[in-house]
């Protein structure tokens, strides 16, 4: 089978260091790639968002299946362009259509979803421009603290959570006067705070027919204790000890399947991932978002404990075969850690080199690229060093043994990844 896998960060890196794996894989090309892939693929410098170039690749390479990595392109589009196009309709692609792509790229279009099929979420109230005064007004009968989500897609940014009302109204107004998000934030939703522990589930889905991956947890604040600003991630955990055989149960009957219940109610073709993000709040399952495809860094660690064909998976998914599929997963600890430049999720600099030492654990790669034989930085997250161990404290060991190895002017990463984890791992196994 000849792949094409779409994307340039660590989680395609770590989805063609899978897919590569698979007997069924004859070549795999990534566009475009990074240094990472180039070691396991052939990099096509192609941006996924020019779909006649991704289609003119497929057709030179006879591409059989395409897997779509980020978000950007299923929101825009990528499928409806390949199933308009007579010479592109063979190809099996994983990633839904437009429509279905909105329970990523419109939050309001998901909350809107999540009420109408009875899948547990938090209260929203949506505000755009011609309702600010509304919105104000609503604000002022919120509980604190308040979350505010820009409707678009942010770069895993958009969210911001407010401990008071006076800083609510500021960053309201901020989101949809001043644009803070851009277009994402034209408009708003004014959502209810759960209190719990955060986790994701990812499903694989055909519309019909699903496989549940491993679980994992993820850590969006960029300082050590949950503290600062958002960012994409700095690292991800899995499984999740307070994932319980019972609590995934009930994610499964309450959320996975009236999800794909109602995408077919609403005539929804789907094909691809649902990436549920999630708030246990006292043993109960209650939806945050929906995601369109595999998390980033989440899918170093899930696919790290997957067992199974992951190709083989993804191609029944394309070709609506998954029915009858099952899914074999590690019971061993997997731990990602994100290594970021310096400043970020704000200002940085690009193109530091990089020593890269050796170590027990993966170093997938993220924002690099190559300037002559040199590595050197590329982006705001620049790997994500994945460990797999037979215990989450052995695996947190070898992720950071790996990253002290590497060394650039000005790296920076969080050093409790999983930290808080560990008491749990010892309580659910006594």
């Amino acid at each position: 089978m000849n792949v094409l896998l779409i994307g340039s960060g660590g989680r395609e890196h770590a989805l063609a260091w899978k897919i590569k794996q698979s007997k069924q894989c004859d070549h795999l090309w990534v566009a475009p790639g990074n240094p990472g892939t180039a070691t396991l693929a052939h990099n096509l410098p192609i941006a996924p968002a020019d779909f006649a170039a991704v289609g003119q690749a497929c057709r030179a390479n006879k591409i059989d299946l395409v897997v779509v990595g980020p978000e950007g392109p299923l929101v825009q589009g990528i499928r409806d362009y390949f199933e308009s196009d007579p010479t592109l309709q063979h190809i099996g692609l994983v990633g839904p259509g437009k429509v279905g792509a909105a329970l990523e790229g419109s939050k309001d279009f998901s909350k809107q979803f999540m009420q109408r099929h009875g899948v547990p979420t938090a209260k929203a109230f949506t505000v755009t421009l011609t309702n600010l005064a509304e919105g104000l007004h609503y604000l002022a009968t919120c509980a604190l603290p308040i979350v505010l989500k820009a409707d678009g897609l942010a770069a895993g940014k958009g969210v911001v959570i407010c401990t008071t009302h006076a800083a609510a109204q500021a960053e309201l107004r901020a989101m949809l006067e001043q644009k803070k998000f851009g277009e994402a934030s034209a408009k708003v939703l004014i959502e209810e705070f759960l209190r719990g522990i955060e986790l994701s589930v990812f499903v694989l889905t055909d519309g019909d027919g699903y496989v549940v991956l491993p679980e994992a947890k993820d850590y969006k604040r960029i300082g050590d204790g949950d503290t600062g600003p958002n960012t994409g991630g700095m690292g991800s955990v899995s499984p999740v000890p307070f994932a319980t055989p019972a609590f995934l149960q009930k994610v499964e009957e309450r959320v996975i399947k009236p999800t794909l219940a109602g995408l077919q109610k609403e005539g929804i073709p789907y094909r691809g991932f649902i990436f549920i993000g999630l708030m246990n709040v006292e043993g109960e399952p209650y939806v945050i978002e929906y995601n369109v495809r595999m998390g980033d860094p989440e899918t170093q660690s899930v696919v790290s404990r997957i067992e199974s064909d992951l190709l083989d998976l993804l191609s029944a998914c394309a070709r609506g075969q998954l029915k009858n599929k099952t899914i074999a997963i590690s019971p061993a600890h997997a731990l990602t850690v994100v290594m970021a430049s310096g400043g970020y999720p704000g200002d940085f600099t690009k193109g530091h080199v990089i020593d890269v030492g050796r170590g027990p654990a993966h170093v997938f790669h993220a924002g690099t690229r190559k300037a002559g034989d040199q590595l050197v930085t590329d982006g705001g997250r620049v790997f994500g060093i994945t460990a797999v161990a037979g215990s989450l404290a052995e695996a947190r060991a070898q992720a950071y043994t790996t990253a002290g190895a590497i060394a650039w002017p000005g790296k920076y990463l969080r050093a409790d990844i999983g930290m808080d984890l560990l008491h749990l791992v010892d309580d659910v196994r006594s």
